[in-house]
């Protein structure tokens, strides 16, 4: 049977004639074939070349053929490697030696061609056979860590969505029962009956908000190829700012400037990402900006080019800080900033992380207690 993907052998032995045989016989079977005159090579080819199968003699001066395999077997870099023995040997007991420092066969010398031709086609192909499993194996493992962490991952988000989506809900419930109970028909809505309907409707977007970043999360976790294009932060950050944060920004009477690098909305650097995702990093950013910064927020963002190729956006507040604990457990789903101190769904930063891994980036946090925190999110530069 000729080697259709020409496998590598190596011969060792120090008998020329033998070599020359077993050399033609192979090559013109369509091995690679490697040669070693002793253990010492033997050693050193094995752990360069990484051969596919070794033909190894046992009587050969200096080092034995029983050394050899002693080695390879206990190198990590060759143990792998079937060694099937040449030999003249007859004896049972050095057949058991060999099969016992790990052999996978012997061929009895004087040496029939056709033998050592299947012999080797057999070995390989259990060689490769183990090596495609533990590949699969290892795939498997993979899987089943990666199934793993979805399957705590949606633990936890059927426990958050229960509770976060729990609490707008029985606040709509309670207010419009007590709207029905005091509304009469034709009565003209009063003032206490105006403020019910506006906390239901901010209950609402509440809820709102909440389905958005499930979605959003299911989106960034399902998509395969996501279309980039060069990104200009000023005039997104300014347009976020305008038409998303602008009553945040006077509930909590708090600020957001651009940092002097760069100076202006226009005098951004420019990445590529995926301009909705962005979008929403921005968002995210800025909003705990405001809800965990100080009282009242002040919200710097800013923009540097790194030396290897990407840009790293960030978010400065002027809260009290995150300890070291904190910020460990920041990016993983579910987990709030503060939460004693404002309310949230705990999707955001996961969400966060995710996009920007997806993107070629990383996201990260630095922080000193007392002294406020930076956000920050890497793209690739344009």
């Amino acid at each position: 049977m000729t080697n259709s993907h020409q496998n590598t052998i190596l011969i060792v032995d120090d008998i020329q004639e033998n070599i020359s045989v077993l050399f033609r016989f192979l090559s013109d079977e369509g091995f690679k074939v490697l040669i070693a005159q002793n253990g010492e090579q033997a050693l050193r080819i094995s752990e360069i070349g990484h051969p596919d199968l070794i033909l190894l003699d046992v009587m050969m001066p200096g080092m034995s053929g029983f050394e050899v395999c002693n080695q390879l077997k206990n190198n990590e870099k060759t143990q792998e490697i079937p060694i099937i023995f040449m030999t003249a040997l007859t004896d049972i007991v050095d057949k058991i030696k060999g099969f016992s420092l790990g052999a996978a066969d012997y061929i009895t010398k004087p040496i029939q061609q056709e033998e050592v031709l299947a012999r080797v086609n057999t070995h390989i192909k259990i060689y490769q056979l183990t090596n495609q499993l533990q590949t699969q194996n290892q795939q498997l493992q993979q899987q089943k860590i990666e199934l793993e962490t979805r399957n705590k991952e949606l633990e936890a988000f059927c426990r958050t969505v229960a509770h976060d989506l729990k609490n707008p809900i029985n606040v709509i419930k309670g207010y419009t029962e007590m709207l029905l109970a005091d509304y009469s028909p034709g009565t003209p809505l009063d003032e206490e009956a105006i403020e019910i309907l506006n906390l239901n409707t901010q209950a609402s977007d509440k809820m709102i908000n909440i389905i958005d970043s499930l979605l959003l999360l299911a989106g960034v976790a399902t998509e395969t190829q996501v279309p980039t294009q060069p990104l200009n932060m000023g005039p997104m950050i300014s347009q976020v700012i305008q038409q998303r944060l602008i009553h945040q920004i006077k509930a909590y009477q708090g600020e957001i400037t651009f940092s002097s690098t760069p100076s202006t909305e226009e005098n951004w650097p420019t990445a590529i990402g995926y301009a909705p995702w962005i979008e929403e990093i921005w968002a995210n950013y800025l909003s705990n900006g405001l809800k965990y910064g100080g009282r009242p927020p002040h919200v710097e963002v800013g923009a540097n080019i790194e030396n290897n190729g990407m840009i790293r956006f960030w978010v400065r507040d002027n809260g009290p800080g995150l300890t070291k604990e904190s910020q460990a457990q920041l990016f993983t789903p579910f987990t709030r900033l503060h939460k004693e101190r404002a309310e949230g769904h705990g999707l955001g930063l996961s969400i966060v992380r995710q996009i920007i891994e997806k993107l070629g980036g990383q996201v990260g946090v630095e922080s000193t207690l007392n002294q406020g925190s930076l956000f920050y999110f890497t793209l690739p530069t344009y």
